[in-house]
Formats: C-alpha cells, sequence, structure tokens
C-alpha cells in the first residue's frame, strides 16, 4: 500500500485554507489537517473536511460528449475539438459569449480569457463574480481606487471592534469567523445586521435585526451620529479624503436621525447610536461584508457606504480595520484578476484602454489580431440579449459555472438558452447547465492538477496534484489549448505545464509581476500586488495613499434607494437568500459528498412565527413560494430567527431552486442581480 500527503488549498469559500489530500494508492480517500497555513492553522469548516468526497464519484465526467439527435454519446477529444472549433469559426465574434469559472485556477482564467479576447476574438467574456461580487469590484476601486478586501484576514484578530453587515461569517467563512472570535477574546466588541439572527448574531455583543435591502440608510445614520459626536478621524478626512464635505451634508439629513431610519429598517434607535458609539470610538474597526451588501439593484452605493463609513473613521490603511470583502467562491477574486470580465485584461487593465489593448495583442501575437479594444456583454446582460434580441448572440463556451442554478429568474435563464445555437460546457460532472449542452468536455478538479488560486485577502496560493484525472479528463487549460489549436493557433497555446501558463500571465500583469512557483511554494505564499520578485507582498493596502493617481480616497455620497420590488398587498413578504454552511453554492460538489449530502437534503423556506400563525402554516409543512417569476414547493421553517414580514432561502438545491423567484433586476453599474431582496407570497398547498 502506497500513501502520501498532499498539500493543497480548499476548493469552496474565498477563505483559502490549505489541507492535505490523503492518497493512498493512486486515489484521494480523505482529507487531513496543514497546521503550518497561517490562514486556518490546521483547522477546517464542515465543506472543507469532507472536500475529498466529490473527487472519485461514480459520475465525474470521463470521456467527451456530443449530442446527437438529443441524446449524448461518447466522442474522441479530436472528433470534439473538431466539432468546437468548426462551429465556433462559423459565427461573427459579436455571435459569440464565454463564460469563465471562480472555481477553476487563475492559470485556467488567463488561458480562456485569452482564448476568448484571441481566438474566438469576442468581447463578451464574464464569470458568476458578476453574481456575487461585482459590486465590490465597482464600489471599491471608484472609493479607492483598487476593487479588492482592503485588510489580511489575519490582522481582524487584531481588531478592537467587528462590524459585520451582509455577511454570515460564522457559516459562510468559518476560518475568518475564528478571527472575528479571536478579537472578542481579546476584548472586542462584535456588532452584526442581518435580517436573521444567524450563528454570526448568537456571538455577537450588539445584534440588529433589519429589513433586507434599508442597507444605505442604516450606514448614514451611523456617519451621521459620529460627525454629530464629533468620533470622526478628523486628520484622515482633511488629508487623505475628498468629498467629505458632501458626504455629510447628506448624511446628517433628517431621514437619517436613528428614529427615521428605525421606521424605515426596523432597527431599534438606541441601538443604531450604541453601534455608532463603538464604531466611531473603537481604536480599530474591522468592516466584514459579503453578499448581503452586494446583490441589491443599490449593491454598488451599498459597497461605496461601507467604504465612507470606515475612511470617515481612519479605519483604512491600518490593520485591524479595513473594508474586509467576503469573496464568495474559492478563486473569484482570482478569476477577477486574471480579466475573465467583458471590460478589463489582468490586474483590471482596461480593454477600451488603447495602450492596455496593444500590450496585449502585441504580447499573445494572434495573426489576425485579438478581439475589438471594446466593452463586451455581462453574463447578466447576455441572458437578457438572448432573451429579448434573439439571434444577437448564437453560441457560448462554459468552463466550470451553472447559470440554470445560480442565476435570477431561472424560467429567464430556460428561455436565453433555448435561443442560443450551439453550447459548449466544460465541467466534472454532467450539471443542471451542461445537460442543455451539444458538446460536453470532461475536466479535471482541484485534487487533479497544479496551480494557483487567489483567496479573498488576494493571497495567491497553491493547488497541487493529488491523483490523476478519471478516464479522458485533461487540465482545463489544456482543453482550452487544444481547442485553440484546433482553430489554428497552436503556436498561441503552447504552453507545457500550469506554470507556463503562470509565467505568461505574470509577465502581463503587474499585481502578480513578482510572483513565481517557487515565491508562492511555501505556506504563507504571497498577497497582490507584489510587482517585483523581491517584493515580499502586500497584506494592507492604501496604507500610506490610495490606489487613485493622486493617492486620495473618495468619499461618495450617497441617498438611501428602495429595493426594485417592494412588498405589496399581493406579495407581501420580502424574501432574502444565502447559504448554509453544509453546502456550496449550486451544490454540484457538496450535494455529492455523501457526508454533506446527508446533513442537510433539501432546502427550506424561512417564516417568522408571527407570519405563520397568520398563514395557518406549521414548521416543517410543504407549501407553495410564489413571486411574480414563478413558484416552487419547499418545505416551511417557522423560527424567530428571522425578522417579520422576512423569508429566506438557500439557493443549493434544485428540487426547490430559490432562483425560480428572485429577480433579475439589476444594479446599473455593476450588472448585479437583486438576489437580496423581492417581494413572494406563500400559500398552504391544498390536498387534491
Amino acid at each position: 500500500m502506497d500513501m502520501k500527503y498532499v498539500q493543497t488549498t480548499c476548493p469552496y469559500c474565498g477563505t483559502g485554507c490549505s489541507l492535505n489530500l490523503v492518497v493512498k494508492d493512486g486515489k484521494v480517500v480523505d482529507t487531513a489537517p496543514y497546521h503550518r497555513s497561517p490562514v486556518n492553522e490546521g483547522k477546517l469548516c464542515p465543506k472543507g473536511t469532507y472536500a475529498h468526497e466529490f473527487v472519485n464519484r461514480e459520475d465525474r465526467l470521463t470521456t467527451p460528449l456530443i449530442k446527437k439527435d438529443g441524446k449524448f454519446v461518447e466522442a474522441t477529444w479530436e472528433e470534439a475539438n473538431a466539432l468546437i472549433a468548426k462551429k465556433f469559426k462559423s459565427y461573427t465574434p459579436d455571435e459569440c459569449a464565454v463564460l469563465s469559472s471562480a472555481r477553476t485556477s487563475n492559470e485556467d482564467n488567463y488561458a480562456l480569457m485569452k482564448f476568448a479576447r484571441g481566438a474566438i476574438k469576442t468581447r463578451h467574456i464574464d464569470h458568476c463574480a458578476r453574481l456575487c461580487h461585482a459590486s465590490t469590484v465597482a464600489g471599491l476601486a471608484a472609493s479607492f481606487g483598487s476593487g479588492a478586501m482592503t485588510n489580511s484576514i489575519l490582522d481582524i484578530a487584531e481588531s478592537k471592534c467587528v462590524f459585520i453587515i451582509g455577511s454570515n461569517t460564522f457559516e459562510q467563512h468559518p476560518l475568518i469567523g475564528r478571527k472575528v472570535m479571536q478579537a472578542k477574546k481579546a476584548g472586542a466588541k462584535i456588532i452584526y445586521v442581518d435580517p436573521r439572527l444567524t450563528a454570526t448574531g448568537k456571538q455577537a455583543d450588539l445584534f440588529m435585526q433589519f429589513k433586507s435591502g434599508s442597507d444605505v440608510a442604516v450606514l448614514n445614520c451611523i456617519m451621521g451620529e459620529i460627525i454629530r459626536n464629533g468620533w470622526e478621524d478628523k486628520d484622515w478626512v482633511q488629508n487623505r479624503a475628498k468629498g467629505y464635505d458632501e458626504l455629510k451634508a447628506t448624511v446628517l439629513q433628517d431621514a437619517y436621525l436613528p428614529e427615521n431610519v428605525e421606521t424605515l429598517s426596523g432597527i431599534p434607535a438606541d441601538k443604531l447610536r450604541t453601534a455608532a458609539e463603538w464604531i466611531g470610538t473603537a481604536e480599530s474597526c474591522a468592516l466584514l461584508y459579503s453578499m448581503g451588501i452586494t446583490q441589491h439593484t443599490c449593491g454598488v452605493d451599498n459597497v461605496k457606504s461601507t467604504a465612507n463609513l470606515q475612511m470617515l473613521t481612519g479605519n483604512i490603511g491600518r490593520r485591524g480595520g479595513g473594508v474586509n470583502a467576503l469573496r464568495g467562491q474559492n478563486n473569484v477574486q482570482g478569476a477577477c484578476d486574471m480579466g475573465a470580465l467583458p471590460v478589463v485584461f489582468t490586474a483590471y487593465q482596461k480593454v477600451i484602454d488603447p495602450v492596455a489593448h496593444k500590450k496585449f495583442e502585441d504580447a499573445w501575437a494572434f495573426p489576425d489580431g485579438i478581439a475589438a479594444a471594446q466593452n463586451g456583454y455581462e453574463v447578466t446582460v447576455m441572458m437578457d440579449v438572448l432573451t429579448d434580441n434573439p439571434g444577437e448572440l448564437k453560441a457560448m463556451y462554459i468552463m466550470g459555472e451553472n447559470p440554470f442554478l445560480s442565476d435570477p429568474d431561472i424560467h429567464h435563464v430556460e428561455h436565453a438558452f433555448e435561443n442560443l445555437e450551439f453550447v459548449v460546457v466544460q465541467d466534472i460532472f454532467l450539471t443542471e447547465t451542461a445537460q442543455h449542452a451539444d458538446v460536453v468536455l470532461p475536466a479535471t478538479c482541484y485534487a487533479e492538477k497544479d496551480g494557483t488560486q487567489t483567496s479573498t485577502e488576494r493571497r495567491v496560493q497553491m493547488w497541487r496534484t493529488a491523483q490523476a484525472p478519471p478516464g479522458q479528463a485533461k487540465l482545463d487549460w489544456k482543453i482550452i489549448a487544444d481547442v485553440a489549436a484546433a482553430m489554428g493557433y497552436a503556436d498561441q497555446f503552447a504552453w507545457e505545464t500550469s506554470e507556463d501558463v503562470f509565467n505568461e500571465m505574470a509577465s502581463l500583469t503587474p499585481s502578480y509581476a513578482g510572483m513565481t512557483y517557487e515565491r508562492l511554494n511555501k505556506p504563507e505564499a504571497l498577497h497582490w500586488p507584489c510587482p517585483t520578485k523581491e517584493h515580499p507582498g502586500t497584506p494592507v493596502l492604501h496604507i500610506d495613499k490610495c490606489s487613485h493617481p493622486d493617492g486620495m480616497g473618495v468619499m461618495h455620497a450617497i441617498e438611501w434607494k428602495p429595493p426594485a420590488e417592494v412588498p405589496d398587498e399581493e406579495y407581501p413578504f420580502i424574501l432574502t437568500t444565502g447559504r448554509c454552511i453544509w453546502h456550496w453554492h449550486t451544490g454540484s460538489m457538496t450535494r455529492r459528498s455523501s457526508t454533506l449530502a446527508n446533513e442537510v437534503k433539501t432546502g427550506w423556506i424561512e417564516i417568522n412565527p408571527e407570519d405563520a400563525a397568520a398563514l395557518g402554516i406549521k414548521d416543517k409543512e410543504m407549501i407553495k413560494a410564489i413571486s411574480r417569476r414563478g413558484e416552487v414547493e419547499v418545505p416551511a421553517k417557522v423560527t424567530p430567527d428571522i425578522m417579520k414580514g422576512v423569508m429566506f432561502m438557500p439557493f443549493h438545491f434544485a428540487e426547490c431552486a430559490a432562483n425560480f423567484l428572485t429577480n433579475n433586476a439589476l444594479d446599473p453599474i455593476a450588472k448585479i442581480p437583486e438576489y437580496k431582496a423581492c417581494s413572494v407570497k406563500v400559500e398552504k398547498i391544498q390536498e387534491a
């Protein structure tokens, strides 16, 4: 018997925990602690603990599949690549779209970005960051000049006050929750704002239950109280920020007085004043948020408001402070960094910038050029174009994304895909989306590849190969390179290893320029920006100046706006959505992990006891949840932990998919959907 440990990085959330994969006779059979990681110090959440269970599932994709007469038949790689090449060459670039993946490596995302812009020559490339943290990229870039988490996970433990809004940290990023508890043990005050009394809220010193969609009003109220009491950091505001006078005039309006915000949000005025005092007088305050802030039609406004608060109190550029946007999927930060977005190349170099465009065109050396220097469609816009203007988009290449469960208003997605002529899906399982493809390509999972992923704190860490892929499955970047070769671009994709891909990417990417596999092959790895081979990396951003050309932070005067859809007589409840600790996003991996699947077998809808009593609904009763877009049958979970008038559903479960109900109304800047607030009604299911 041959047994070994292979150290790698967890494939689930953006925390970036390290673990050992236990390999027996060439197969991954278990996980074991890796204690040298500074992020998780050998600890793991349930998802990481059982991250081996889906790896060798019997339903892994092992051979290319081509759909003929409505059914998939096995094909050779040569057949599949030839068909894909022929089809994509038959369309114009603007008729093609590409979806990259926050679940795959930086190397894979860079390869697909290059393939989209260089081989297909389309400007329409995006990935699921659009659905979770597009608001973060836009909002923090506008405030600081950089659209990423400002601080490290480790320095959260040093904070004297931790303000958590729009993040159930203890369930979604449990090892970051551990740092929050370390801060609390050292005397920090914990403030938590959410419509639900979650596991995070139960550890808070101050829990403020509020109506989903009232974030800007709450943040403006807190800032107004800080200014009235003289708790603002006058030196930071005067010397490092622009726009303070306009911000001050906005937040001091009567509309944002605690008593008025109590009426709007449901948070008692005295709690709002307490929160302002704790934040305003703390030696340091770390603000943590996640999709509860971003997934709104005012998501960018929400993000800018968090930045306003942290600049106002001088908590930018210092340990124990910062705006800590907790990214969802394992490599959502890296996929953005790699330019898997419709408006940028790597490191957010704008595609419309002639200098950046020429830089990539020259470096890649495609004989017939690359995609035009024009912005492309976001994934949410792609779906609207497909439904509203059939024939404009005709073909789509999808790597590791599952829009049939992840996108809002699933009926809208179904309609969109009906208007596509040709779909390629590259994945490890036959997901709900892969079932609608014309060609399916078998890829490798994290346990079968070398490569890098970039965590929520901008820490670039390594995956390491623990076992061979199943059947004929290939590395994602290798699949892309082979398709490109079939299209006539072998010379542009002549990589032999993942390290070759990384080195090419780093040569074009200023924030990664000082990184190599040799430098990353250590427990602490490196945080970007790391511009030179001698640079130590940058755990905390904006210490002396922000990333805008003039070094200043920008405050934005933001007015509260209601959600796109508000409760009315017909649909009287607010529905919000999220995750549970046992499952991850569309469940393609966790629901194939037996231990996790056995813990939570299906979804539910949380209903406050007063609302349930008025509706005659009992706990665990199957009910019907209905919005203007669709309906689902789902078990009721009657609990006092959800605010009266608000309901909650997890979005992991295809059999009761929350996204049949959610609204595809978009933030005008980030084009992110409003998952966190739509109007619903619930009904008892009448027996036949």
